[in-house]
């Protein structure tokens, strides 16, 4: 069974993202913790977030993703700049216990011109101070387009930092179809060899989630601009095969497409259509 769904707005609260997300034919969402260019969060209501669960429980829905705003930074420059990227990830998971065992997604960061190696070792100290034993939510790095100074653009990077965090069993990835052919990856022609290569360089155990979306550049552009499905450079027939194939078809996939809610809705239906 294909898990699909889109990105909603969390304006309403959870309860309304879920019932949202039915009326659009999924059975996962992702939303943004609080606004996705600054850091102020809304007061979380601990009845609306039981609500959530108990209707994701009755429509046996996919884990959900949660995701930073784009705001933060693990491996900034400024001292200042990642102590409240660490500050806002650690009050952002404490939050998720509301929702217990769903997926946390962040852009591992820009290093700012400190190197690859030394963004890793913000990224590692960051994540290590923040993540806990008691937690349920899984830290996901999301593989980027390597545009810039980017970590995440190579399947190496995030394995490197995942090497250096304590609590790894409560980390993992998610793929970002755009960014890994922007990044280089060919899923197009060589879906096969991209997952392999993923397996070699993390494993695929570490895989829990796909952003599903087209790309308006070519393989290796390194841009990161999304586009509706089918209207990419990737194409429908190159997203139709990665829902389809069996290392990926069990986990939740979310489009991150430039649309509004009845082109979501357009689009996940026709991604089940697809999907064999």
């Amino acid at each position: 069974m294909l898990h699909i769904g889109c990105h909603l707005s969390s304006s309403k609260g959870f309860l309304a993202m879920g019932r949202q997300a039915l009326e659009l034919g999924a059975d996962t969402f992702q939303f943004f913790t609080r606004n996705p260019r600054g850091s102020k969060a809304k007061e979380l209501d601990p009845a609306d977030a039981a609500a959530l669960v108990a209707l994701m429980k009755d429509h046996c829905f996919a884990p959900i993703i949660a995701h930073a705003p784009y705001t933060l930074n693990l491996c900034g420059a400024e001292e200042q700049n990642r102590l409240f990227a660490r500050d806002t990830m650690a009050d952002d998971l404490r939050r998720m216990e509301h929702i217990p065992g769903q997926l946390y997604n962040f852009h591992p960061g820009s290093h700012v011109g400190h190197g690859i190696e030394a963004g890793i070792t913000y990224i590692a100290e960051g994540l290590n101070a923040i993540l806990t034993p008691e937690q349920s939510t899984t830290v996901l790095l999301e593989t980027m387009a390597g545009k810039g100074s980017e970590v995440g653009g190579r399947f190496e990077e995030l394995r490197e930092i995942l090497d250096r965090v304590e609590l790894t069993g409560k980390m993992g990835v998610c793929l970002d179809t755009c960014h890994v052919s922007d990044a280089g990856y060919d899923i197009i022609h060589d879906l096969d060899g991209v997952l392999t290569e993923f397996d070699r360089a993390i494993g695929l155990e570490r895989l829990r989630a796909i952003h599903l979306n087209d790309s308006l550049n070519l393989c290796g552009a390194h841009k990161d601009r999304h586009a509706r499905i089918g209207e990419g450079c990737i194409g429908q027939e190159a997203l139709a095969r990665v829902v389809n194939h069996p290392a990926l078809k069990n986990l939740p996939f979310c489009l991150e497409t430039p649309n509004e809610l009845p082109g979501y809705a357009k689009e996940i239906a026709l991604m089940r259509s697809l999907a064999e």
